[in-house]
C-alpha cells in the first residue's frame, strides 16, 4: 500500500530530539499525583500526536490513580481510551465508546470530537457509507461549531476521509480551509500534511516535490512528531514508487529511534513493510521475508488493511522467485483477501491473470516431470484431465448460450406483450382505443345475435372541453379525462367494453344489458361525473357529460347503426341543453 493513504512521516533531527527526551524520561521520577483532573485530561489530550508516548503515559496513570471524576471528566477520558485505540489501530475497539459519547456524553464541543474521530475510523476500515453518513452530517454542523480545536478536527477528518475515499479535490479544499482558520505552525502542520496527503494520492507528488519538504520542515518546527514521520514514511514510499529502494532504507534507518519512541502502531507497521519492500526491489529476498513476516506479526488475526496486503504481496513475489509455487499460491490467496474490499473491474482481471499464471506454472511443472518420467500413462491422463475441462467448457458455454437465448426470447415476450398493449390501448387513459372497441364491439354483438342476448351502446362527450383546454391547458384537460374514466369504470361490469372514441368522446357496450337497464347505469353515469369536481394544482372544475344510448332492442346488432343512433341521441342530448342522457328512440333524461 502506498503509506501515504494514511498519512506518515518524520526527520531525523526531531528523531534524536525524542531519543533525548526518552532518556530524561527513563531518569525521572514517578510523575506527581493527579489534583486537578480536569486540566490533566486536557493537557493528555494535546499530546495526542505531539508526544504519543507521554500520552499513553498519562492515560495509564488517570487509570491507575483513579480520581474521583465528575460526570463531564469521565466523557473525557473515555473519549480519550477510545483516541488511544484508534492510534493503535483498533478501531472496532474504539466504535462503541465513540458512539457512546456522541449520543450521551451531552457536550456538543466533546461530542462533535468524537463523531470526526468515528467517521475517520470508518473510513480506514473501508465502511465508506457509514463515513459518508457522519460526514454529511458534520459538514452541515460544521457552520455552527465554535470551538477552534473541534473545527480544526473536524476539517482535517474531514479532509483523510475523503482523501481515503479517492476524493482528493475535496480532501484539498477542506486542507486549506484548515490553514485559513489559523495559520499558525501547528495548524500548518496539520492542514499540510493532509494537503500532501491529497496530493500523493492524486499521483501529483514525486519524491522531489517542494510540498513534501517543506511540511517535513513545517511540522518540526511546530514540534510534531508524528505528523512529520507521516510525511516521511511518505517520501519513504515515493522513493519506492521512483525504484530507490536504498533511499528508502536509509531513511527508515533514520527515524525508526523516534518510531519505536512514539509507538504510533500505524508508523510501526508502515515502516516494516516499507523495509520489506525495499528488500524484495534490491532483490535480498531473505531479508524481504523477514520483514514481511514481522509485519504480519503486528496485526491481529482478523486485521485487513493495505500494510498487510503489501506484506502479504511481498512473500508472494519472494516465493514466487524461489519457485516455491504452493507457499506463493497460498500468499496470493491472503494477499486477495486483504485487497478484496477494494478490488474494481481492473483489480479482477489482474487476480485472473495472476491465477492463470499460476495454472500455468503448475501444469508446466507437472509436464517437466512426465517428461522426466517419460511415462505415457501419465501423459494420457494429463490428456484426458485437458479434455475433461474442455468438456467442462463446452458445457459452460452452451449453458451460458442457452440462458442468452432464453433471456432473449423473455425480453421478446415482454415487448411483444408491450407492443400488444400499446397496440390496443389508449395511450393516456389506458382503456381500448377506438379501433379496437370497435373490433371488439362488432365481435361481441355477433356473437349476441346468435343467441339473441341484449346490448346497448352509450356514447359519451364532455361537455365544453374545448373551453377547459383553452383556459386551464392542456395538463388540466388531460387530468379531465382520466378522472371522466376512472368515474365511469366504477359504474361498469367486467364484461362491459370502454373505450376512447376520440378527444372528448367514449363509448361503451353494455353486455347482455337491456335498454332501460342500460338507461339506468348511463344516467348513474352521468350524475357521477357531474356531482365530482376535478381538482389540480389548486385548480377545481367542474364538469358535465352529454350521453347517448342505443340499444339492439330497438336498433338491431348492427354495429354501424348502433353507433349511427346513438350519435343522433348524443347530439339531441347537445342540443336540449348538455348534462343530460338521451336514448335512441327520443326518451330524454334531464340533469
Amino acid at each position: 500500500m502506498p503509506v501515504g493513504r494514511q498519512g506518515r512521516g518524520r526527520g531525523t533531527a526531531l528523531a534524536a530530539l525524542l531519543l533525548c527526551a526518552l532518556a530524561l524520561a527513563g531518569r525521572a521520577t514517578d510523575p506527581p499525583r493527579i489534583t486537578d483532573a480536569s486540566a490533566f485530561l486536557d493537557r493528555t489530550e494535546e499530546l495526542r500526536i505531539k508526544d504519543h508516548r507521554q500520552f499513553i503515559e498519562r492515560l495509564a496513570q488517570i487509570h491507575r490513580e483513579s480520581p474521583a471524576l465528575t460526570t463531564a471528566e469521565q466523557w473525557h477520558l473515555r473519549y480519550l481510551d477510545a483516541l488511544e485505540s484508534s492510534l493503535e489501530g483498533s478501531y472496532a475497539t474504539a466504535e462503541q465508546p465513540l458512539r457512546d459519547v456522541v449520543g450521551h456524553s451531552g457536550d456538543p464541543t466533546l461530542a462533535t470530537k468524537a463523531s470526526a474521530l468515528l467517521m475517520n475510523n470508518l473510513a480506514v476500515g473501508r465502511r465508506y457509507e457509514d463515513a459518508f453518513q457522519l460526514a454529511q452530517q458534520l459538514t452541515i454542523d460544521l457552520p455552527r461549531i465554535r470551538d477552534k480545536e473541534a473545527r480544526l478536527q473536524v476539517l482535517s477528518y474531514l479532509s483523510q476521509t475523503l482523501n481515503l475515499a479517492g476524493q482528493t479535490n475535496l480532501a484539498i479544499k477542506y486542507a486549506h480551509m484548515m490553514e485559513d482558520i489559523d495559520p499558525s505552525k501547528t495548524t500548518s502542520c496539520y492542514s499540510r500534511t493532509k494537503l500532501v496527503a491529497a496530493l500523493y494520492n492524486a499521483k501529483r507528488l514525486t519524491s522531489a516535490s517542494p510540498e513534501l519538504q517543506q511540511v517535513i520542515e513545517t511540522c518540526e518546527a511546530a514540534g510534531q512528531p508524528i505528523m512529520a514521520t507521516t510525511m516521511q514514511l511518505i517520501l519513504g514510499t515515493l522513493h519506492l514508487e521512483e525504484h530507490q529502494p536504498a533511499k528508502t532504507l536509509a531513511l527508515l534507518d533514520r527515524i525508526a529511534p523516534g518510531i519505536r519512541i512514539n509507538h504510533y502502531y500505524p508508523h510501526t507497521l508502515s515502516a516494516q513493510v516499507q523495509r520489506a519492500q525495499a528488500y524484495a526491489q534490491l532483490g535480498k529476498d531473505d531479508d524481504a521475508q523477514k520483514a514481511a513476516l514481522a509485519a504480519l506479526a503486528m496485526a491481529g488475526p482478523d486485521d485487513v488493511n493495505d500494510y498487510l496486503k503489501d506484506a502479504y504481496e511481498v512473500l508472494y513475489l519472494v516465493t514466487k522467485r524461489h519457485g516455491n509455487t504452493a507457499a506463493a499460491l497460498a500468499y496470493y490467496e491472503r494477499y486477495v483477501a486483504q485487497d478484496k474490499g477494494s478490488l474494481n473491474d481492473a483489480s479482477a482481471q489482474a487476480l485472473a491473470y495472476q491465477t492463470v499464471q499460476q495454472q500455468i506454472l503448475t501444469r508446466k511443472l507437472e509436464t517437466e516431470e512426465l517428461g522426466r518420467q517419460n511415462s505415457v500413462l501419465k501423459l494420457q491422463q494429463a490428456l484426458d484431465a485437458k479434455a475433461a475441462e474442455t468438456d467442462r467448457l463446452y458445457i459452460t458455454l452452451l449453458i451460458i448460450l442457452l440462458a442468452a437465448i432464453a433471456l432473449w426470447l423473455l425480453r421478446t415476450m415482454r415487448s411483444q406483450r408491450r407492443f400488444k398493449r400499446m397496440a390496443i390501448r389508449d395511450g393516456l387513459t389506458g382503456i381500448l382505443n377506438h379501433q379496437h372497441f370497435i373490433n371488439e364491439a362488432d365481435r361481441i354483438l355477433r356473437l349476441l345475435e346468435k343467441k339473441l342476448g341484449h346490448a346497448c351502446l352509450i356514447s359519451i362527450d364532455l361537455d365544453h372541453f374545448k373551453q377547459i383546454n383553452d383556459t386551464h391547458g392542456h395538463a388540466m384537460g388531460d387530468a379531465v379525462l382520466k378522472r371522466a374514466v376512472a368515474i365511469c369504470q366504477q359504474h361498469l361490469r367486467p364484461s362491459d367494453l370502454f373505450g376512447r372514441l376520440g378527444g372528448e368522446e367514449f363509448g361503451i357496450l353494455l353486455h347482455e344489458c337491456s335498454r332501460n337497464q342500460g338507461l339506468d347505469i348511463a344516467e348513474r353515469i352521468r350524475i357521477a361525473i357531474g356531482t365530482t369536481p376535478i381538482e389540480k394544482d389548486g385548480q377545481h372544475i367542474a364538469i358535465s357529460a352529454s350521453v347517448g344510448l342505443a340499444s339492439t332492442d330497438t336498433s338491431g346488432y348492427g354495429l354501424q347503426r348502433l353507433c349511427k343512433e346513438a350519435d343522433v341521441a348524443l347530439y339531441r342530448a347537445k342540443r336540449a341543453g348538455r348534462n343530460r342522457v338521451v336514448a335512441d328512440a327520443g326518451n330524454l333524461a334531464e340533469a
